[in-house]
């Protein structure tokens, strides 16, 4: 039912007026009051009321408080003029339709309240003889709010196109609880076209009031919803060509924390139907002055962490967001590990964005598979090189300290050998704790997804991100090859196998890191290789990998990606996405940060792990020196270099701050 352009037109109080007066054109309120907050509203009775706010400031995404109400309070001073939510006469109301619930259940909808005032009532509602004086209203911003602001934008707002409520769904994301509540998270989902997206974020971070920025970009099964063709709250909206699945924090989730805290009686709008304010949207001076008034610190957008979304997955589809400040950073710190002190050309294969996009998909993962080892001295024992496991290394101990699974994959050669490095840097504090330290071999057509996955089974991986650093790449013609275009197969397991299996599992990214082009997972970037790094038509690795980061040293990509992380992880805007806007803190929690901190790459501690490498006989790779060097290149002034300024983009971050 299309709303007519007459309604359209009017102010909210005009709207109101036409609500109380039960005007059948306004079905529902999407696409009305364009420029003005709207809100979701909940009644309940009072002495649930603190634990109710304390639930809505755990959760401000979907639950961003406008207004409570004083016990039988029934206007809104602050959100509109002439108000009342519950009834001003016999035939006022404010909203179209109400839910009214008893003990939890939903039991009916209706027009007004006025039977719950009236001084005939029936038995049942005899038991709540008093309940007006002992009610209290909650106001919650409403994602309609920024419809107009969307608009305005240039982007379409489907649900208006088709003239349909929009769609909400129930999600598998449990709210921080709070006393009595405790409910899932439930979205309203938006389709926008993939070229709008970055702009779709943009004006509904500045407007928290409407729930703020999406919580989630791409596949609605992440969020545990099965079947788009059926919201559970409103109506399906259809995708266009080209349509990406955004989804937003609903107010919607108040009505099911009534169902799952059970009061005797209580009441809220129905979905889609809102109460609408006098409040303007993000655009206005007046809207600013509002959000000064509220107490709340999430209420109030900080126009530096406006976030950029960028898509980390293609299977599923999935995308993230962070920060402008946290992208420029990260960006720079891309542009260090790009310097080419070895003069191999590396910068012909640099792509912009790998180390980030990379950080983002190792944000959002739960257990991550590294694998290094570079048998190019294939004349010595061992015959590795000192480039790949420190920096994986370093990858290790910021992960652990992330909270994030890790493993250690290695050749069968080189198992002993690396279960003795990863204690002596437990010992000496390079890395966080111990880690498990396997190997791969290929037994048959179904070993690569019997590794990766429980059981073999594609819908349970085992690990959701494989990163290889510095770890010799299978070539097109099958073999492995240095960077004197050697063939050093016999020293190589078949891990390959796994970056190649891992394309068809949904849910598993990968990373590469190299500085040849011959490294597992440069296929990606094999064209350039072959055209442009000394015989790449050769030695190119032909296994690609999600993201190709390219370093002078692969040690420096590793170092990078920690530090990507440190800054992820210490940017609000990517962590409210990573939190789905739920259980927020102000700042970073000090002894969190403490730890993250001091489980960063420092020049100490990659020095010990280089010294090491080695005491174990493991050489530079340029040069086959057995000596504090990595790719011919000294320790000291080279790689510490690198690593201190590394650090200063790192710490340098003022993204902490409240």
């Amino acid at each position: 039912m299309q709303q007519s352009g007459h309604l359209k037109s009017l102010s909210p109080a005009e709207l109101r007026l036409l609500i109380r007066q039960k005007d059948p054109r306004i079905r529902t309120t999407t696409g009305l009051a364009k420029g003005y907050q709207q809100a979701n509203v909940v009644i309940l009775p009072k002495h649930l009321a603190n634990d109710f706010e304390a639930f809505c400031h755990s959760n401000p995404a979907p639950l961003p408080l406008l207004y409570r109400s004083q016990s039988g309070e029934t206007s809104c001073p602050p959100l509109a003029r002439n108000a009342d939510i519950r009834l001003h006469t016999h035939t006022r109301t404010d909203i179209s339709q109400y839910c009214v619930y008893e003990e939890g259940r939903l039991v009916k909808t209706v027009s007004s309240l006025e039977e719950y005032g009236s001084q005939q009532r029936t038995e049942q509602q005899a038991l709540h003889h008093d309940f007006w004086s002992d009610m209290v209203c909650f106001y919650l911003g409403c994602s309609f709010g920024f419809e107009g602001v969307l608009k305005k934008a240039g982007i379409p707002v489907r649900n208006v196109e088709q003239g349909r409520n929009i769609s909400m769904y129930r999600t598998a994301v449990s709210c921080v609880p709070a006393a009595a509540f405790s409910c899932p998270l439930v979205v309203t989902m938006r389709p926008v076209p993939v070229d709008m997206l970055n702009a779709a974020v943009e004006v509904t971070h500045l407007n928290p009031l409407a729930h703020g920025a999406p919580v989630h970009i791409g596949d609605p099964a992440l969020l545990g919803i099965q079947d788009l063709s059926k919201p559970d709250y409103g109506e399906q909206v259809e995708l266009q060509p080209g349509d990406v699945t955004v989804f937003w924090a609903c107010g919607v989730t108040a009505i099911e924390a009534i169902h799952s805290s059970k009061p005797s009686l209580a009441f809220s709008h129905s979905p889609g139907c809102m109460f609408l304010t006098d409040v303007p949207d993000s655009s206005s001076v007046s809207m600013t002055r509002f959000l000064d008034s509220l107490d709340s610190p999430y209420n109030k957008p900080n126009p530096e962490l406006v976030p950029l979304c960028f898509q980390i997955s293609h299977n599923p589809p999935f995308y993230s967001l962070v920060s402008q400040a946290a992208v420029e950073r990260i960006r720079l710190l891309e542009m260090i590990i790009g310097d080419d002190p070895g003069e191999r050309g590396i910068k012909a294969l640099f792509v912009q964005d790998e180390l980030l996009r990379s950080c983002l998909a190792l944000s959002h993962s739960s257990s991550v598979a590294i694998t290094t080892g570079f048998p190019t001295h294939y004349m010595h024992s061992p015959p590795d090189e000192t480039d790949g496991p420190p920096g994986a290394i370093a990858m290790a101990t910021i992960l652990l300290s992330l909270g994030k699974q890790v493993t250690l994959l290695t050749d069968k050669r080189a198992l002993e050998m690396n279960r003795a490095i990863i204690d002596e840097a437990v010992r000496t504090g390079v890395l966080k704790t111990a880690i498990p330290v396997v190997t791969f071999e290929d037994s048959g057509p179904d070993s690569a997804l019997d590794f990766l996955c429980h059981h073999g089974d594609p819908s349970k991986p085992r690990y959701d991100h494989l990163v290889a650093i510095e770890r010799s790449g299978r070539a097109g013609d099958g073999n492995y090859y240095n960077m004197r275009a050697i063939n050093i197969k016999h020293l190589v397991d078949p891990i390959d196998d796994l970056f190649i299996a891992a394309k068809n599992i949904p849910g598993i990214t990968t990373t590469g890191i190299g500085d040849g082009g011959n490294e597992l997972g440069m296929g990606k970037l094999k064209e350039k290789v072959k055209k442009l790094m000394p015989k790449g038509d050769l030695i190119a690795c032909d296994v690609p990998a999600d993201f190709a980061i390219t370093a002078g040293v692969s040690n420096w990509g590793g170092y990078a990606v920690a530090c990507g992380l440190f800054l992820l992880h210490t940017c609000p805007s990517h962590q409210r996405y990573l939190k789905s806007g739920l259980g927020l803190e102000r700042v970073t929690p000090q002894e969190l940060l403490q730890d993250w901190t001091a489980n960063l790459p420092s020049v100490d501690k990659e020095e010990s792990c280089l010294s090491t490498l080695v005491r174990f006989g493991i050489r530079s790779g340029k040069t086959a020196n057995l000596a504090m060097e990595v790719d011919g290149l000294t320790f000291h002034p080279t790689h510490s270099d690198i690593i201190t300024r590394l650090l200063e983009v790192t710490h340098g971050s003022n993204m902490l701050k409240p």
